[in-house]
């Protein structure tokens, strides 16, 4: 029987609001299933965007997991802080973060980094700084299917995989394709789309084999299509969201059976009229890229309607007749848990429904040491 009241803080009064909470129990049965949905744990490349926190990556090497995607050269630094076996930065390192990307590589000798490239100037570049510091860097052509941010089109990137081949200091070793543009509630729509842009990524690598060249590692996916990918052979997943999960993947993945791991907890600070209440969180204290009544759910209070929120504050409707007083706790499931996780530089712990200590998100800062 599921336990309707999991998230209960009994020593609720000792919490300071706004709070994040993480429930490690949880996190460690999210990492559980998503090795379940999945044929090789060798083919999962978590994305470390969302949790940016040593203990969440120890708990993945724990679980088996050696291979890591992340977006920073904070999150970087992080995972090689973590001992991480294998971190790709999932960028184009340019100028000052290309020279900070080579001191990681020199800082963490147990760690393989690599990078991406998607034009003959980038790799030209990383080439040159490789040279200049005696490494090899291993990179990954970033191709754009679709999603229009970065990327060089799989029609096109034939002669940058050539290229890439040719310049000495790096060492091409795949492809990056990320669908984050695929996202539709239809897992069967999400199908369908997720197949036919990756059908451009199969035509590129039967042209890699045709000219003889290297055989490319392929890291696909997001989230959204992780199960579409993992039922793939030979290629590598990276979700990142799975480890705490949030409300708008609760909504619209609910093929995904993972559990939410982090809540924002909030207390209500002032009635300031009939009928409306204020509570302690505000832009600073949750995710505020979407529109108001898509930025946090309450798990306790669900009939509330949102009415402005600014920096420190949120006013939420509950009806003239409610029961709510000043100092009544709320526990809240944000509906965008990556971003809402950048705004706290901890998490607090919460087992057998009591505070258990902290989790400190080190790479939610732009610099770690490097």
């Amino acid at each position: 029987m599921i336990n309707q009241n999991w998230y209960i803080i009994s020593d609720i009064d000792k919490l300071d609001t706004p709070a994040l909470v993480v429930y490690p129990d949880r996190v460690k049965e999210n990492i559980d299933i998503l090795k379940s949905i999945i044929d090789d744990v060798s083919r999962l490349r978590p994305h470390v965007k969302t949790h940016k926190c040593k203990d969440t990556a120890l708990l993945m090497l724990e679980g088996g997991i050696t291979k890591f995607k992340c977006a920073t050269i904070a999150e970087a630094e992080m995972l090689g802080m973590s001992k991480a076996p294998d971190v790709l930065l999932a960028y184009q390192p340019i100028s000052p973060k290309l020279k900070r990307f080579i001191g990681l590589i020199k800082a963490y000798p147990e760690t393989r980094y690599s990078c991406l490239v998607d034009n003959n100037a980038a790799a030209e570049h990383i080439s040159e700084a490789a040279l200049e510091n005696n490494i090899n860097i291993p990179v990954y052509i970033d191709l754009n299917i679709g999603m229009n941010r970065t990327g060089i089109k799989p029609e096109e990137a034939l002669e940058l995989y050539r290229h890439c081949l040719e310049l000495p200091g790096i060492k091409i070793i795949g492809l990056h394709a990320y669908d984050g543009h695929i996202h539709d509630k239809e897992l069967s729509v999400r199908e369908q789309r997720a197949n036919e842009a990756y059908v451009k990524v199969e035509d590129l690598i039967q042209r890699i084999r045709e000219k003889g060249y290297v055989e490319p590692i392929v890291i696909a996916g997001g989230s959204p299509t992780f199960p579409i990918h993992a039922a793939r052979k030979d290629i590598e997943c990276s979700p990142g969201t799975f480890i705490y999960w949030d409300r708008g993947y609760s909504l619209n993945c609910e093929e995904q059976p993972f559990l939410t791991a982090v809540l924002a907890i909030t207390r209500v600070i002032s009635l300031p009229e009939e009928g409306k209440l204020c509570l302690d969180v505000g832009h600073k204290s949750i995710s505020a890229e979407n529109e108001l009544t898509k930025r946090i759910y309450f798990l306790n209070a669900p009939e509330l309607t949102f009415v402005g929120q600014s920096e420190e504050h949120l006013v939420v409707d509950a009806g003239k007749d409610h029961h709510y007083k000043v100092g009544d706790v709320l526990y809240g499931l944000p509906y965008h848990i990556c971003p809402t996780v950048a705004l706290y530089e901890r998490a607090i712990t919460i087992e057998n429904n009591q505070i258990s200590g902290e989790w400190h998100n080190i790479a939610r800062d732009r610099k770690i040491t490097i």
